[in-house]
């Protein structure tokens, strides 16, 4: 269970694919720090989440203007 406080550390079990993708992750954004890499997504799945709960929508743009 995770520290409400929000200041412990977690241990979590990942399958192989989510271990997969994390590695993966971490070798594009050139890190080490997979609870980095973790915290990132996790916050781009609450951003996504958030503004769906509100009617919103979530548009990513690639480099060449594309949605």
């Amino acid at each position: 269970m995770p520290d409400p406080r929000g200041v412990g550390t977690v241990s979590i079990e990942l399958n192989n694919t989510a271990a997969q993708l994390l590695a993966s992750l971490c070798v594009e954004l050139g890190t080490e720090d997979p609870s980095g890499v973790l915290s990132r997504a996790l916050g781009l799945l609450d951003l996504a989440v958030r503004t769906r709960t509100r009617g919103g929508r979530l548009c990513f743009v690639n480099d060449r203007g594309e949605q």
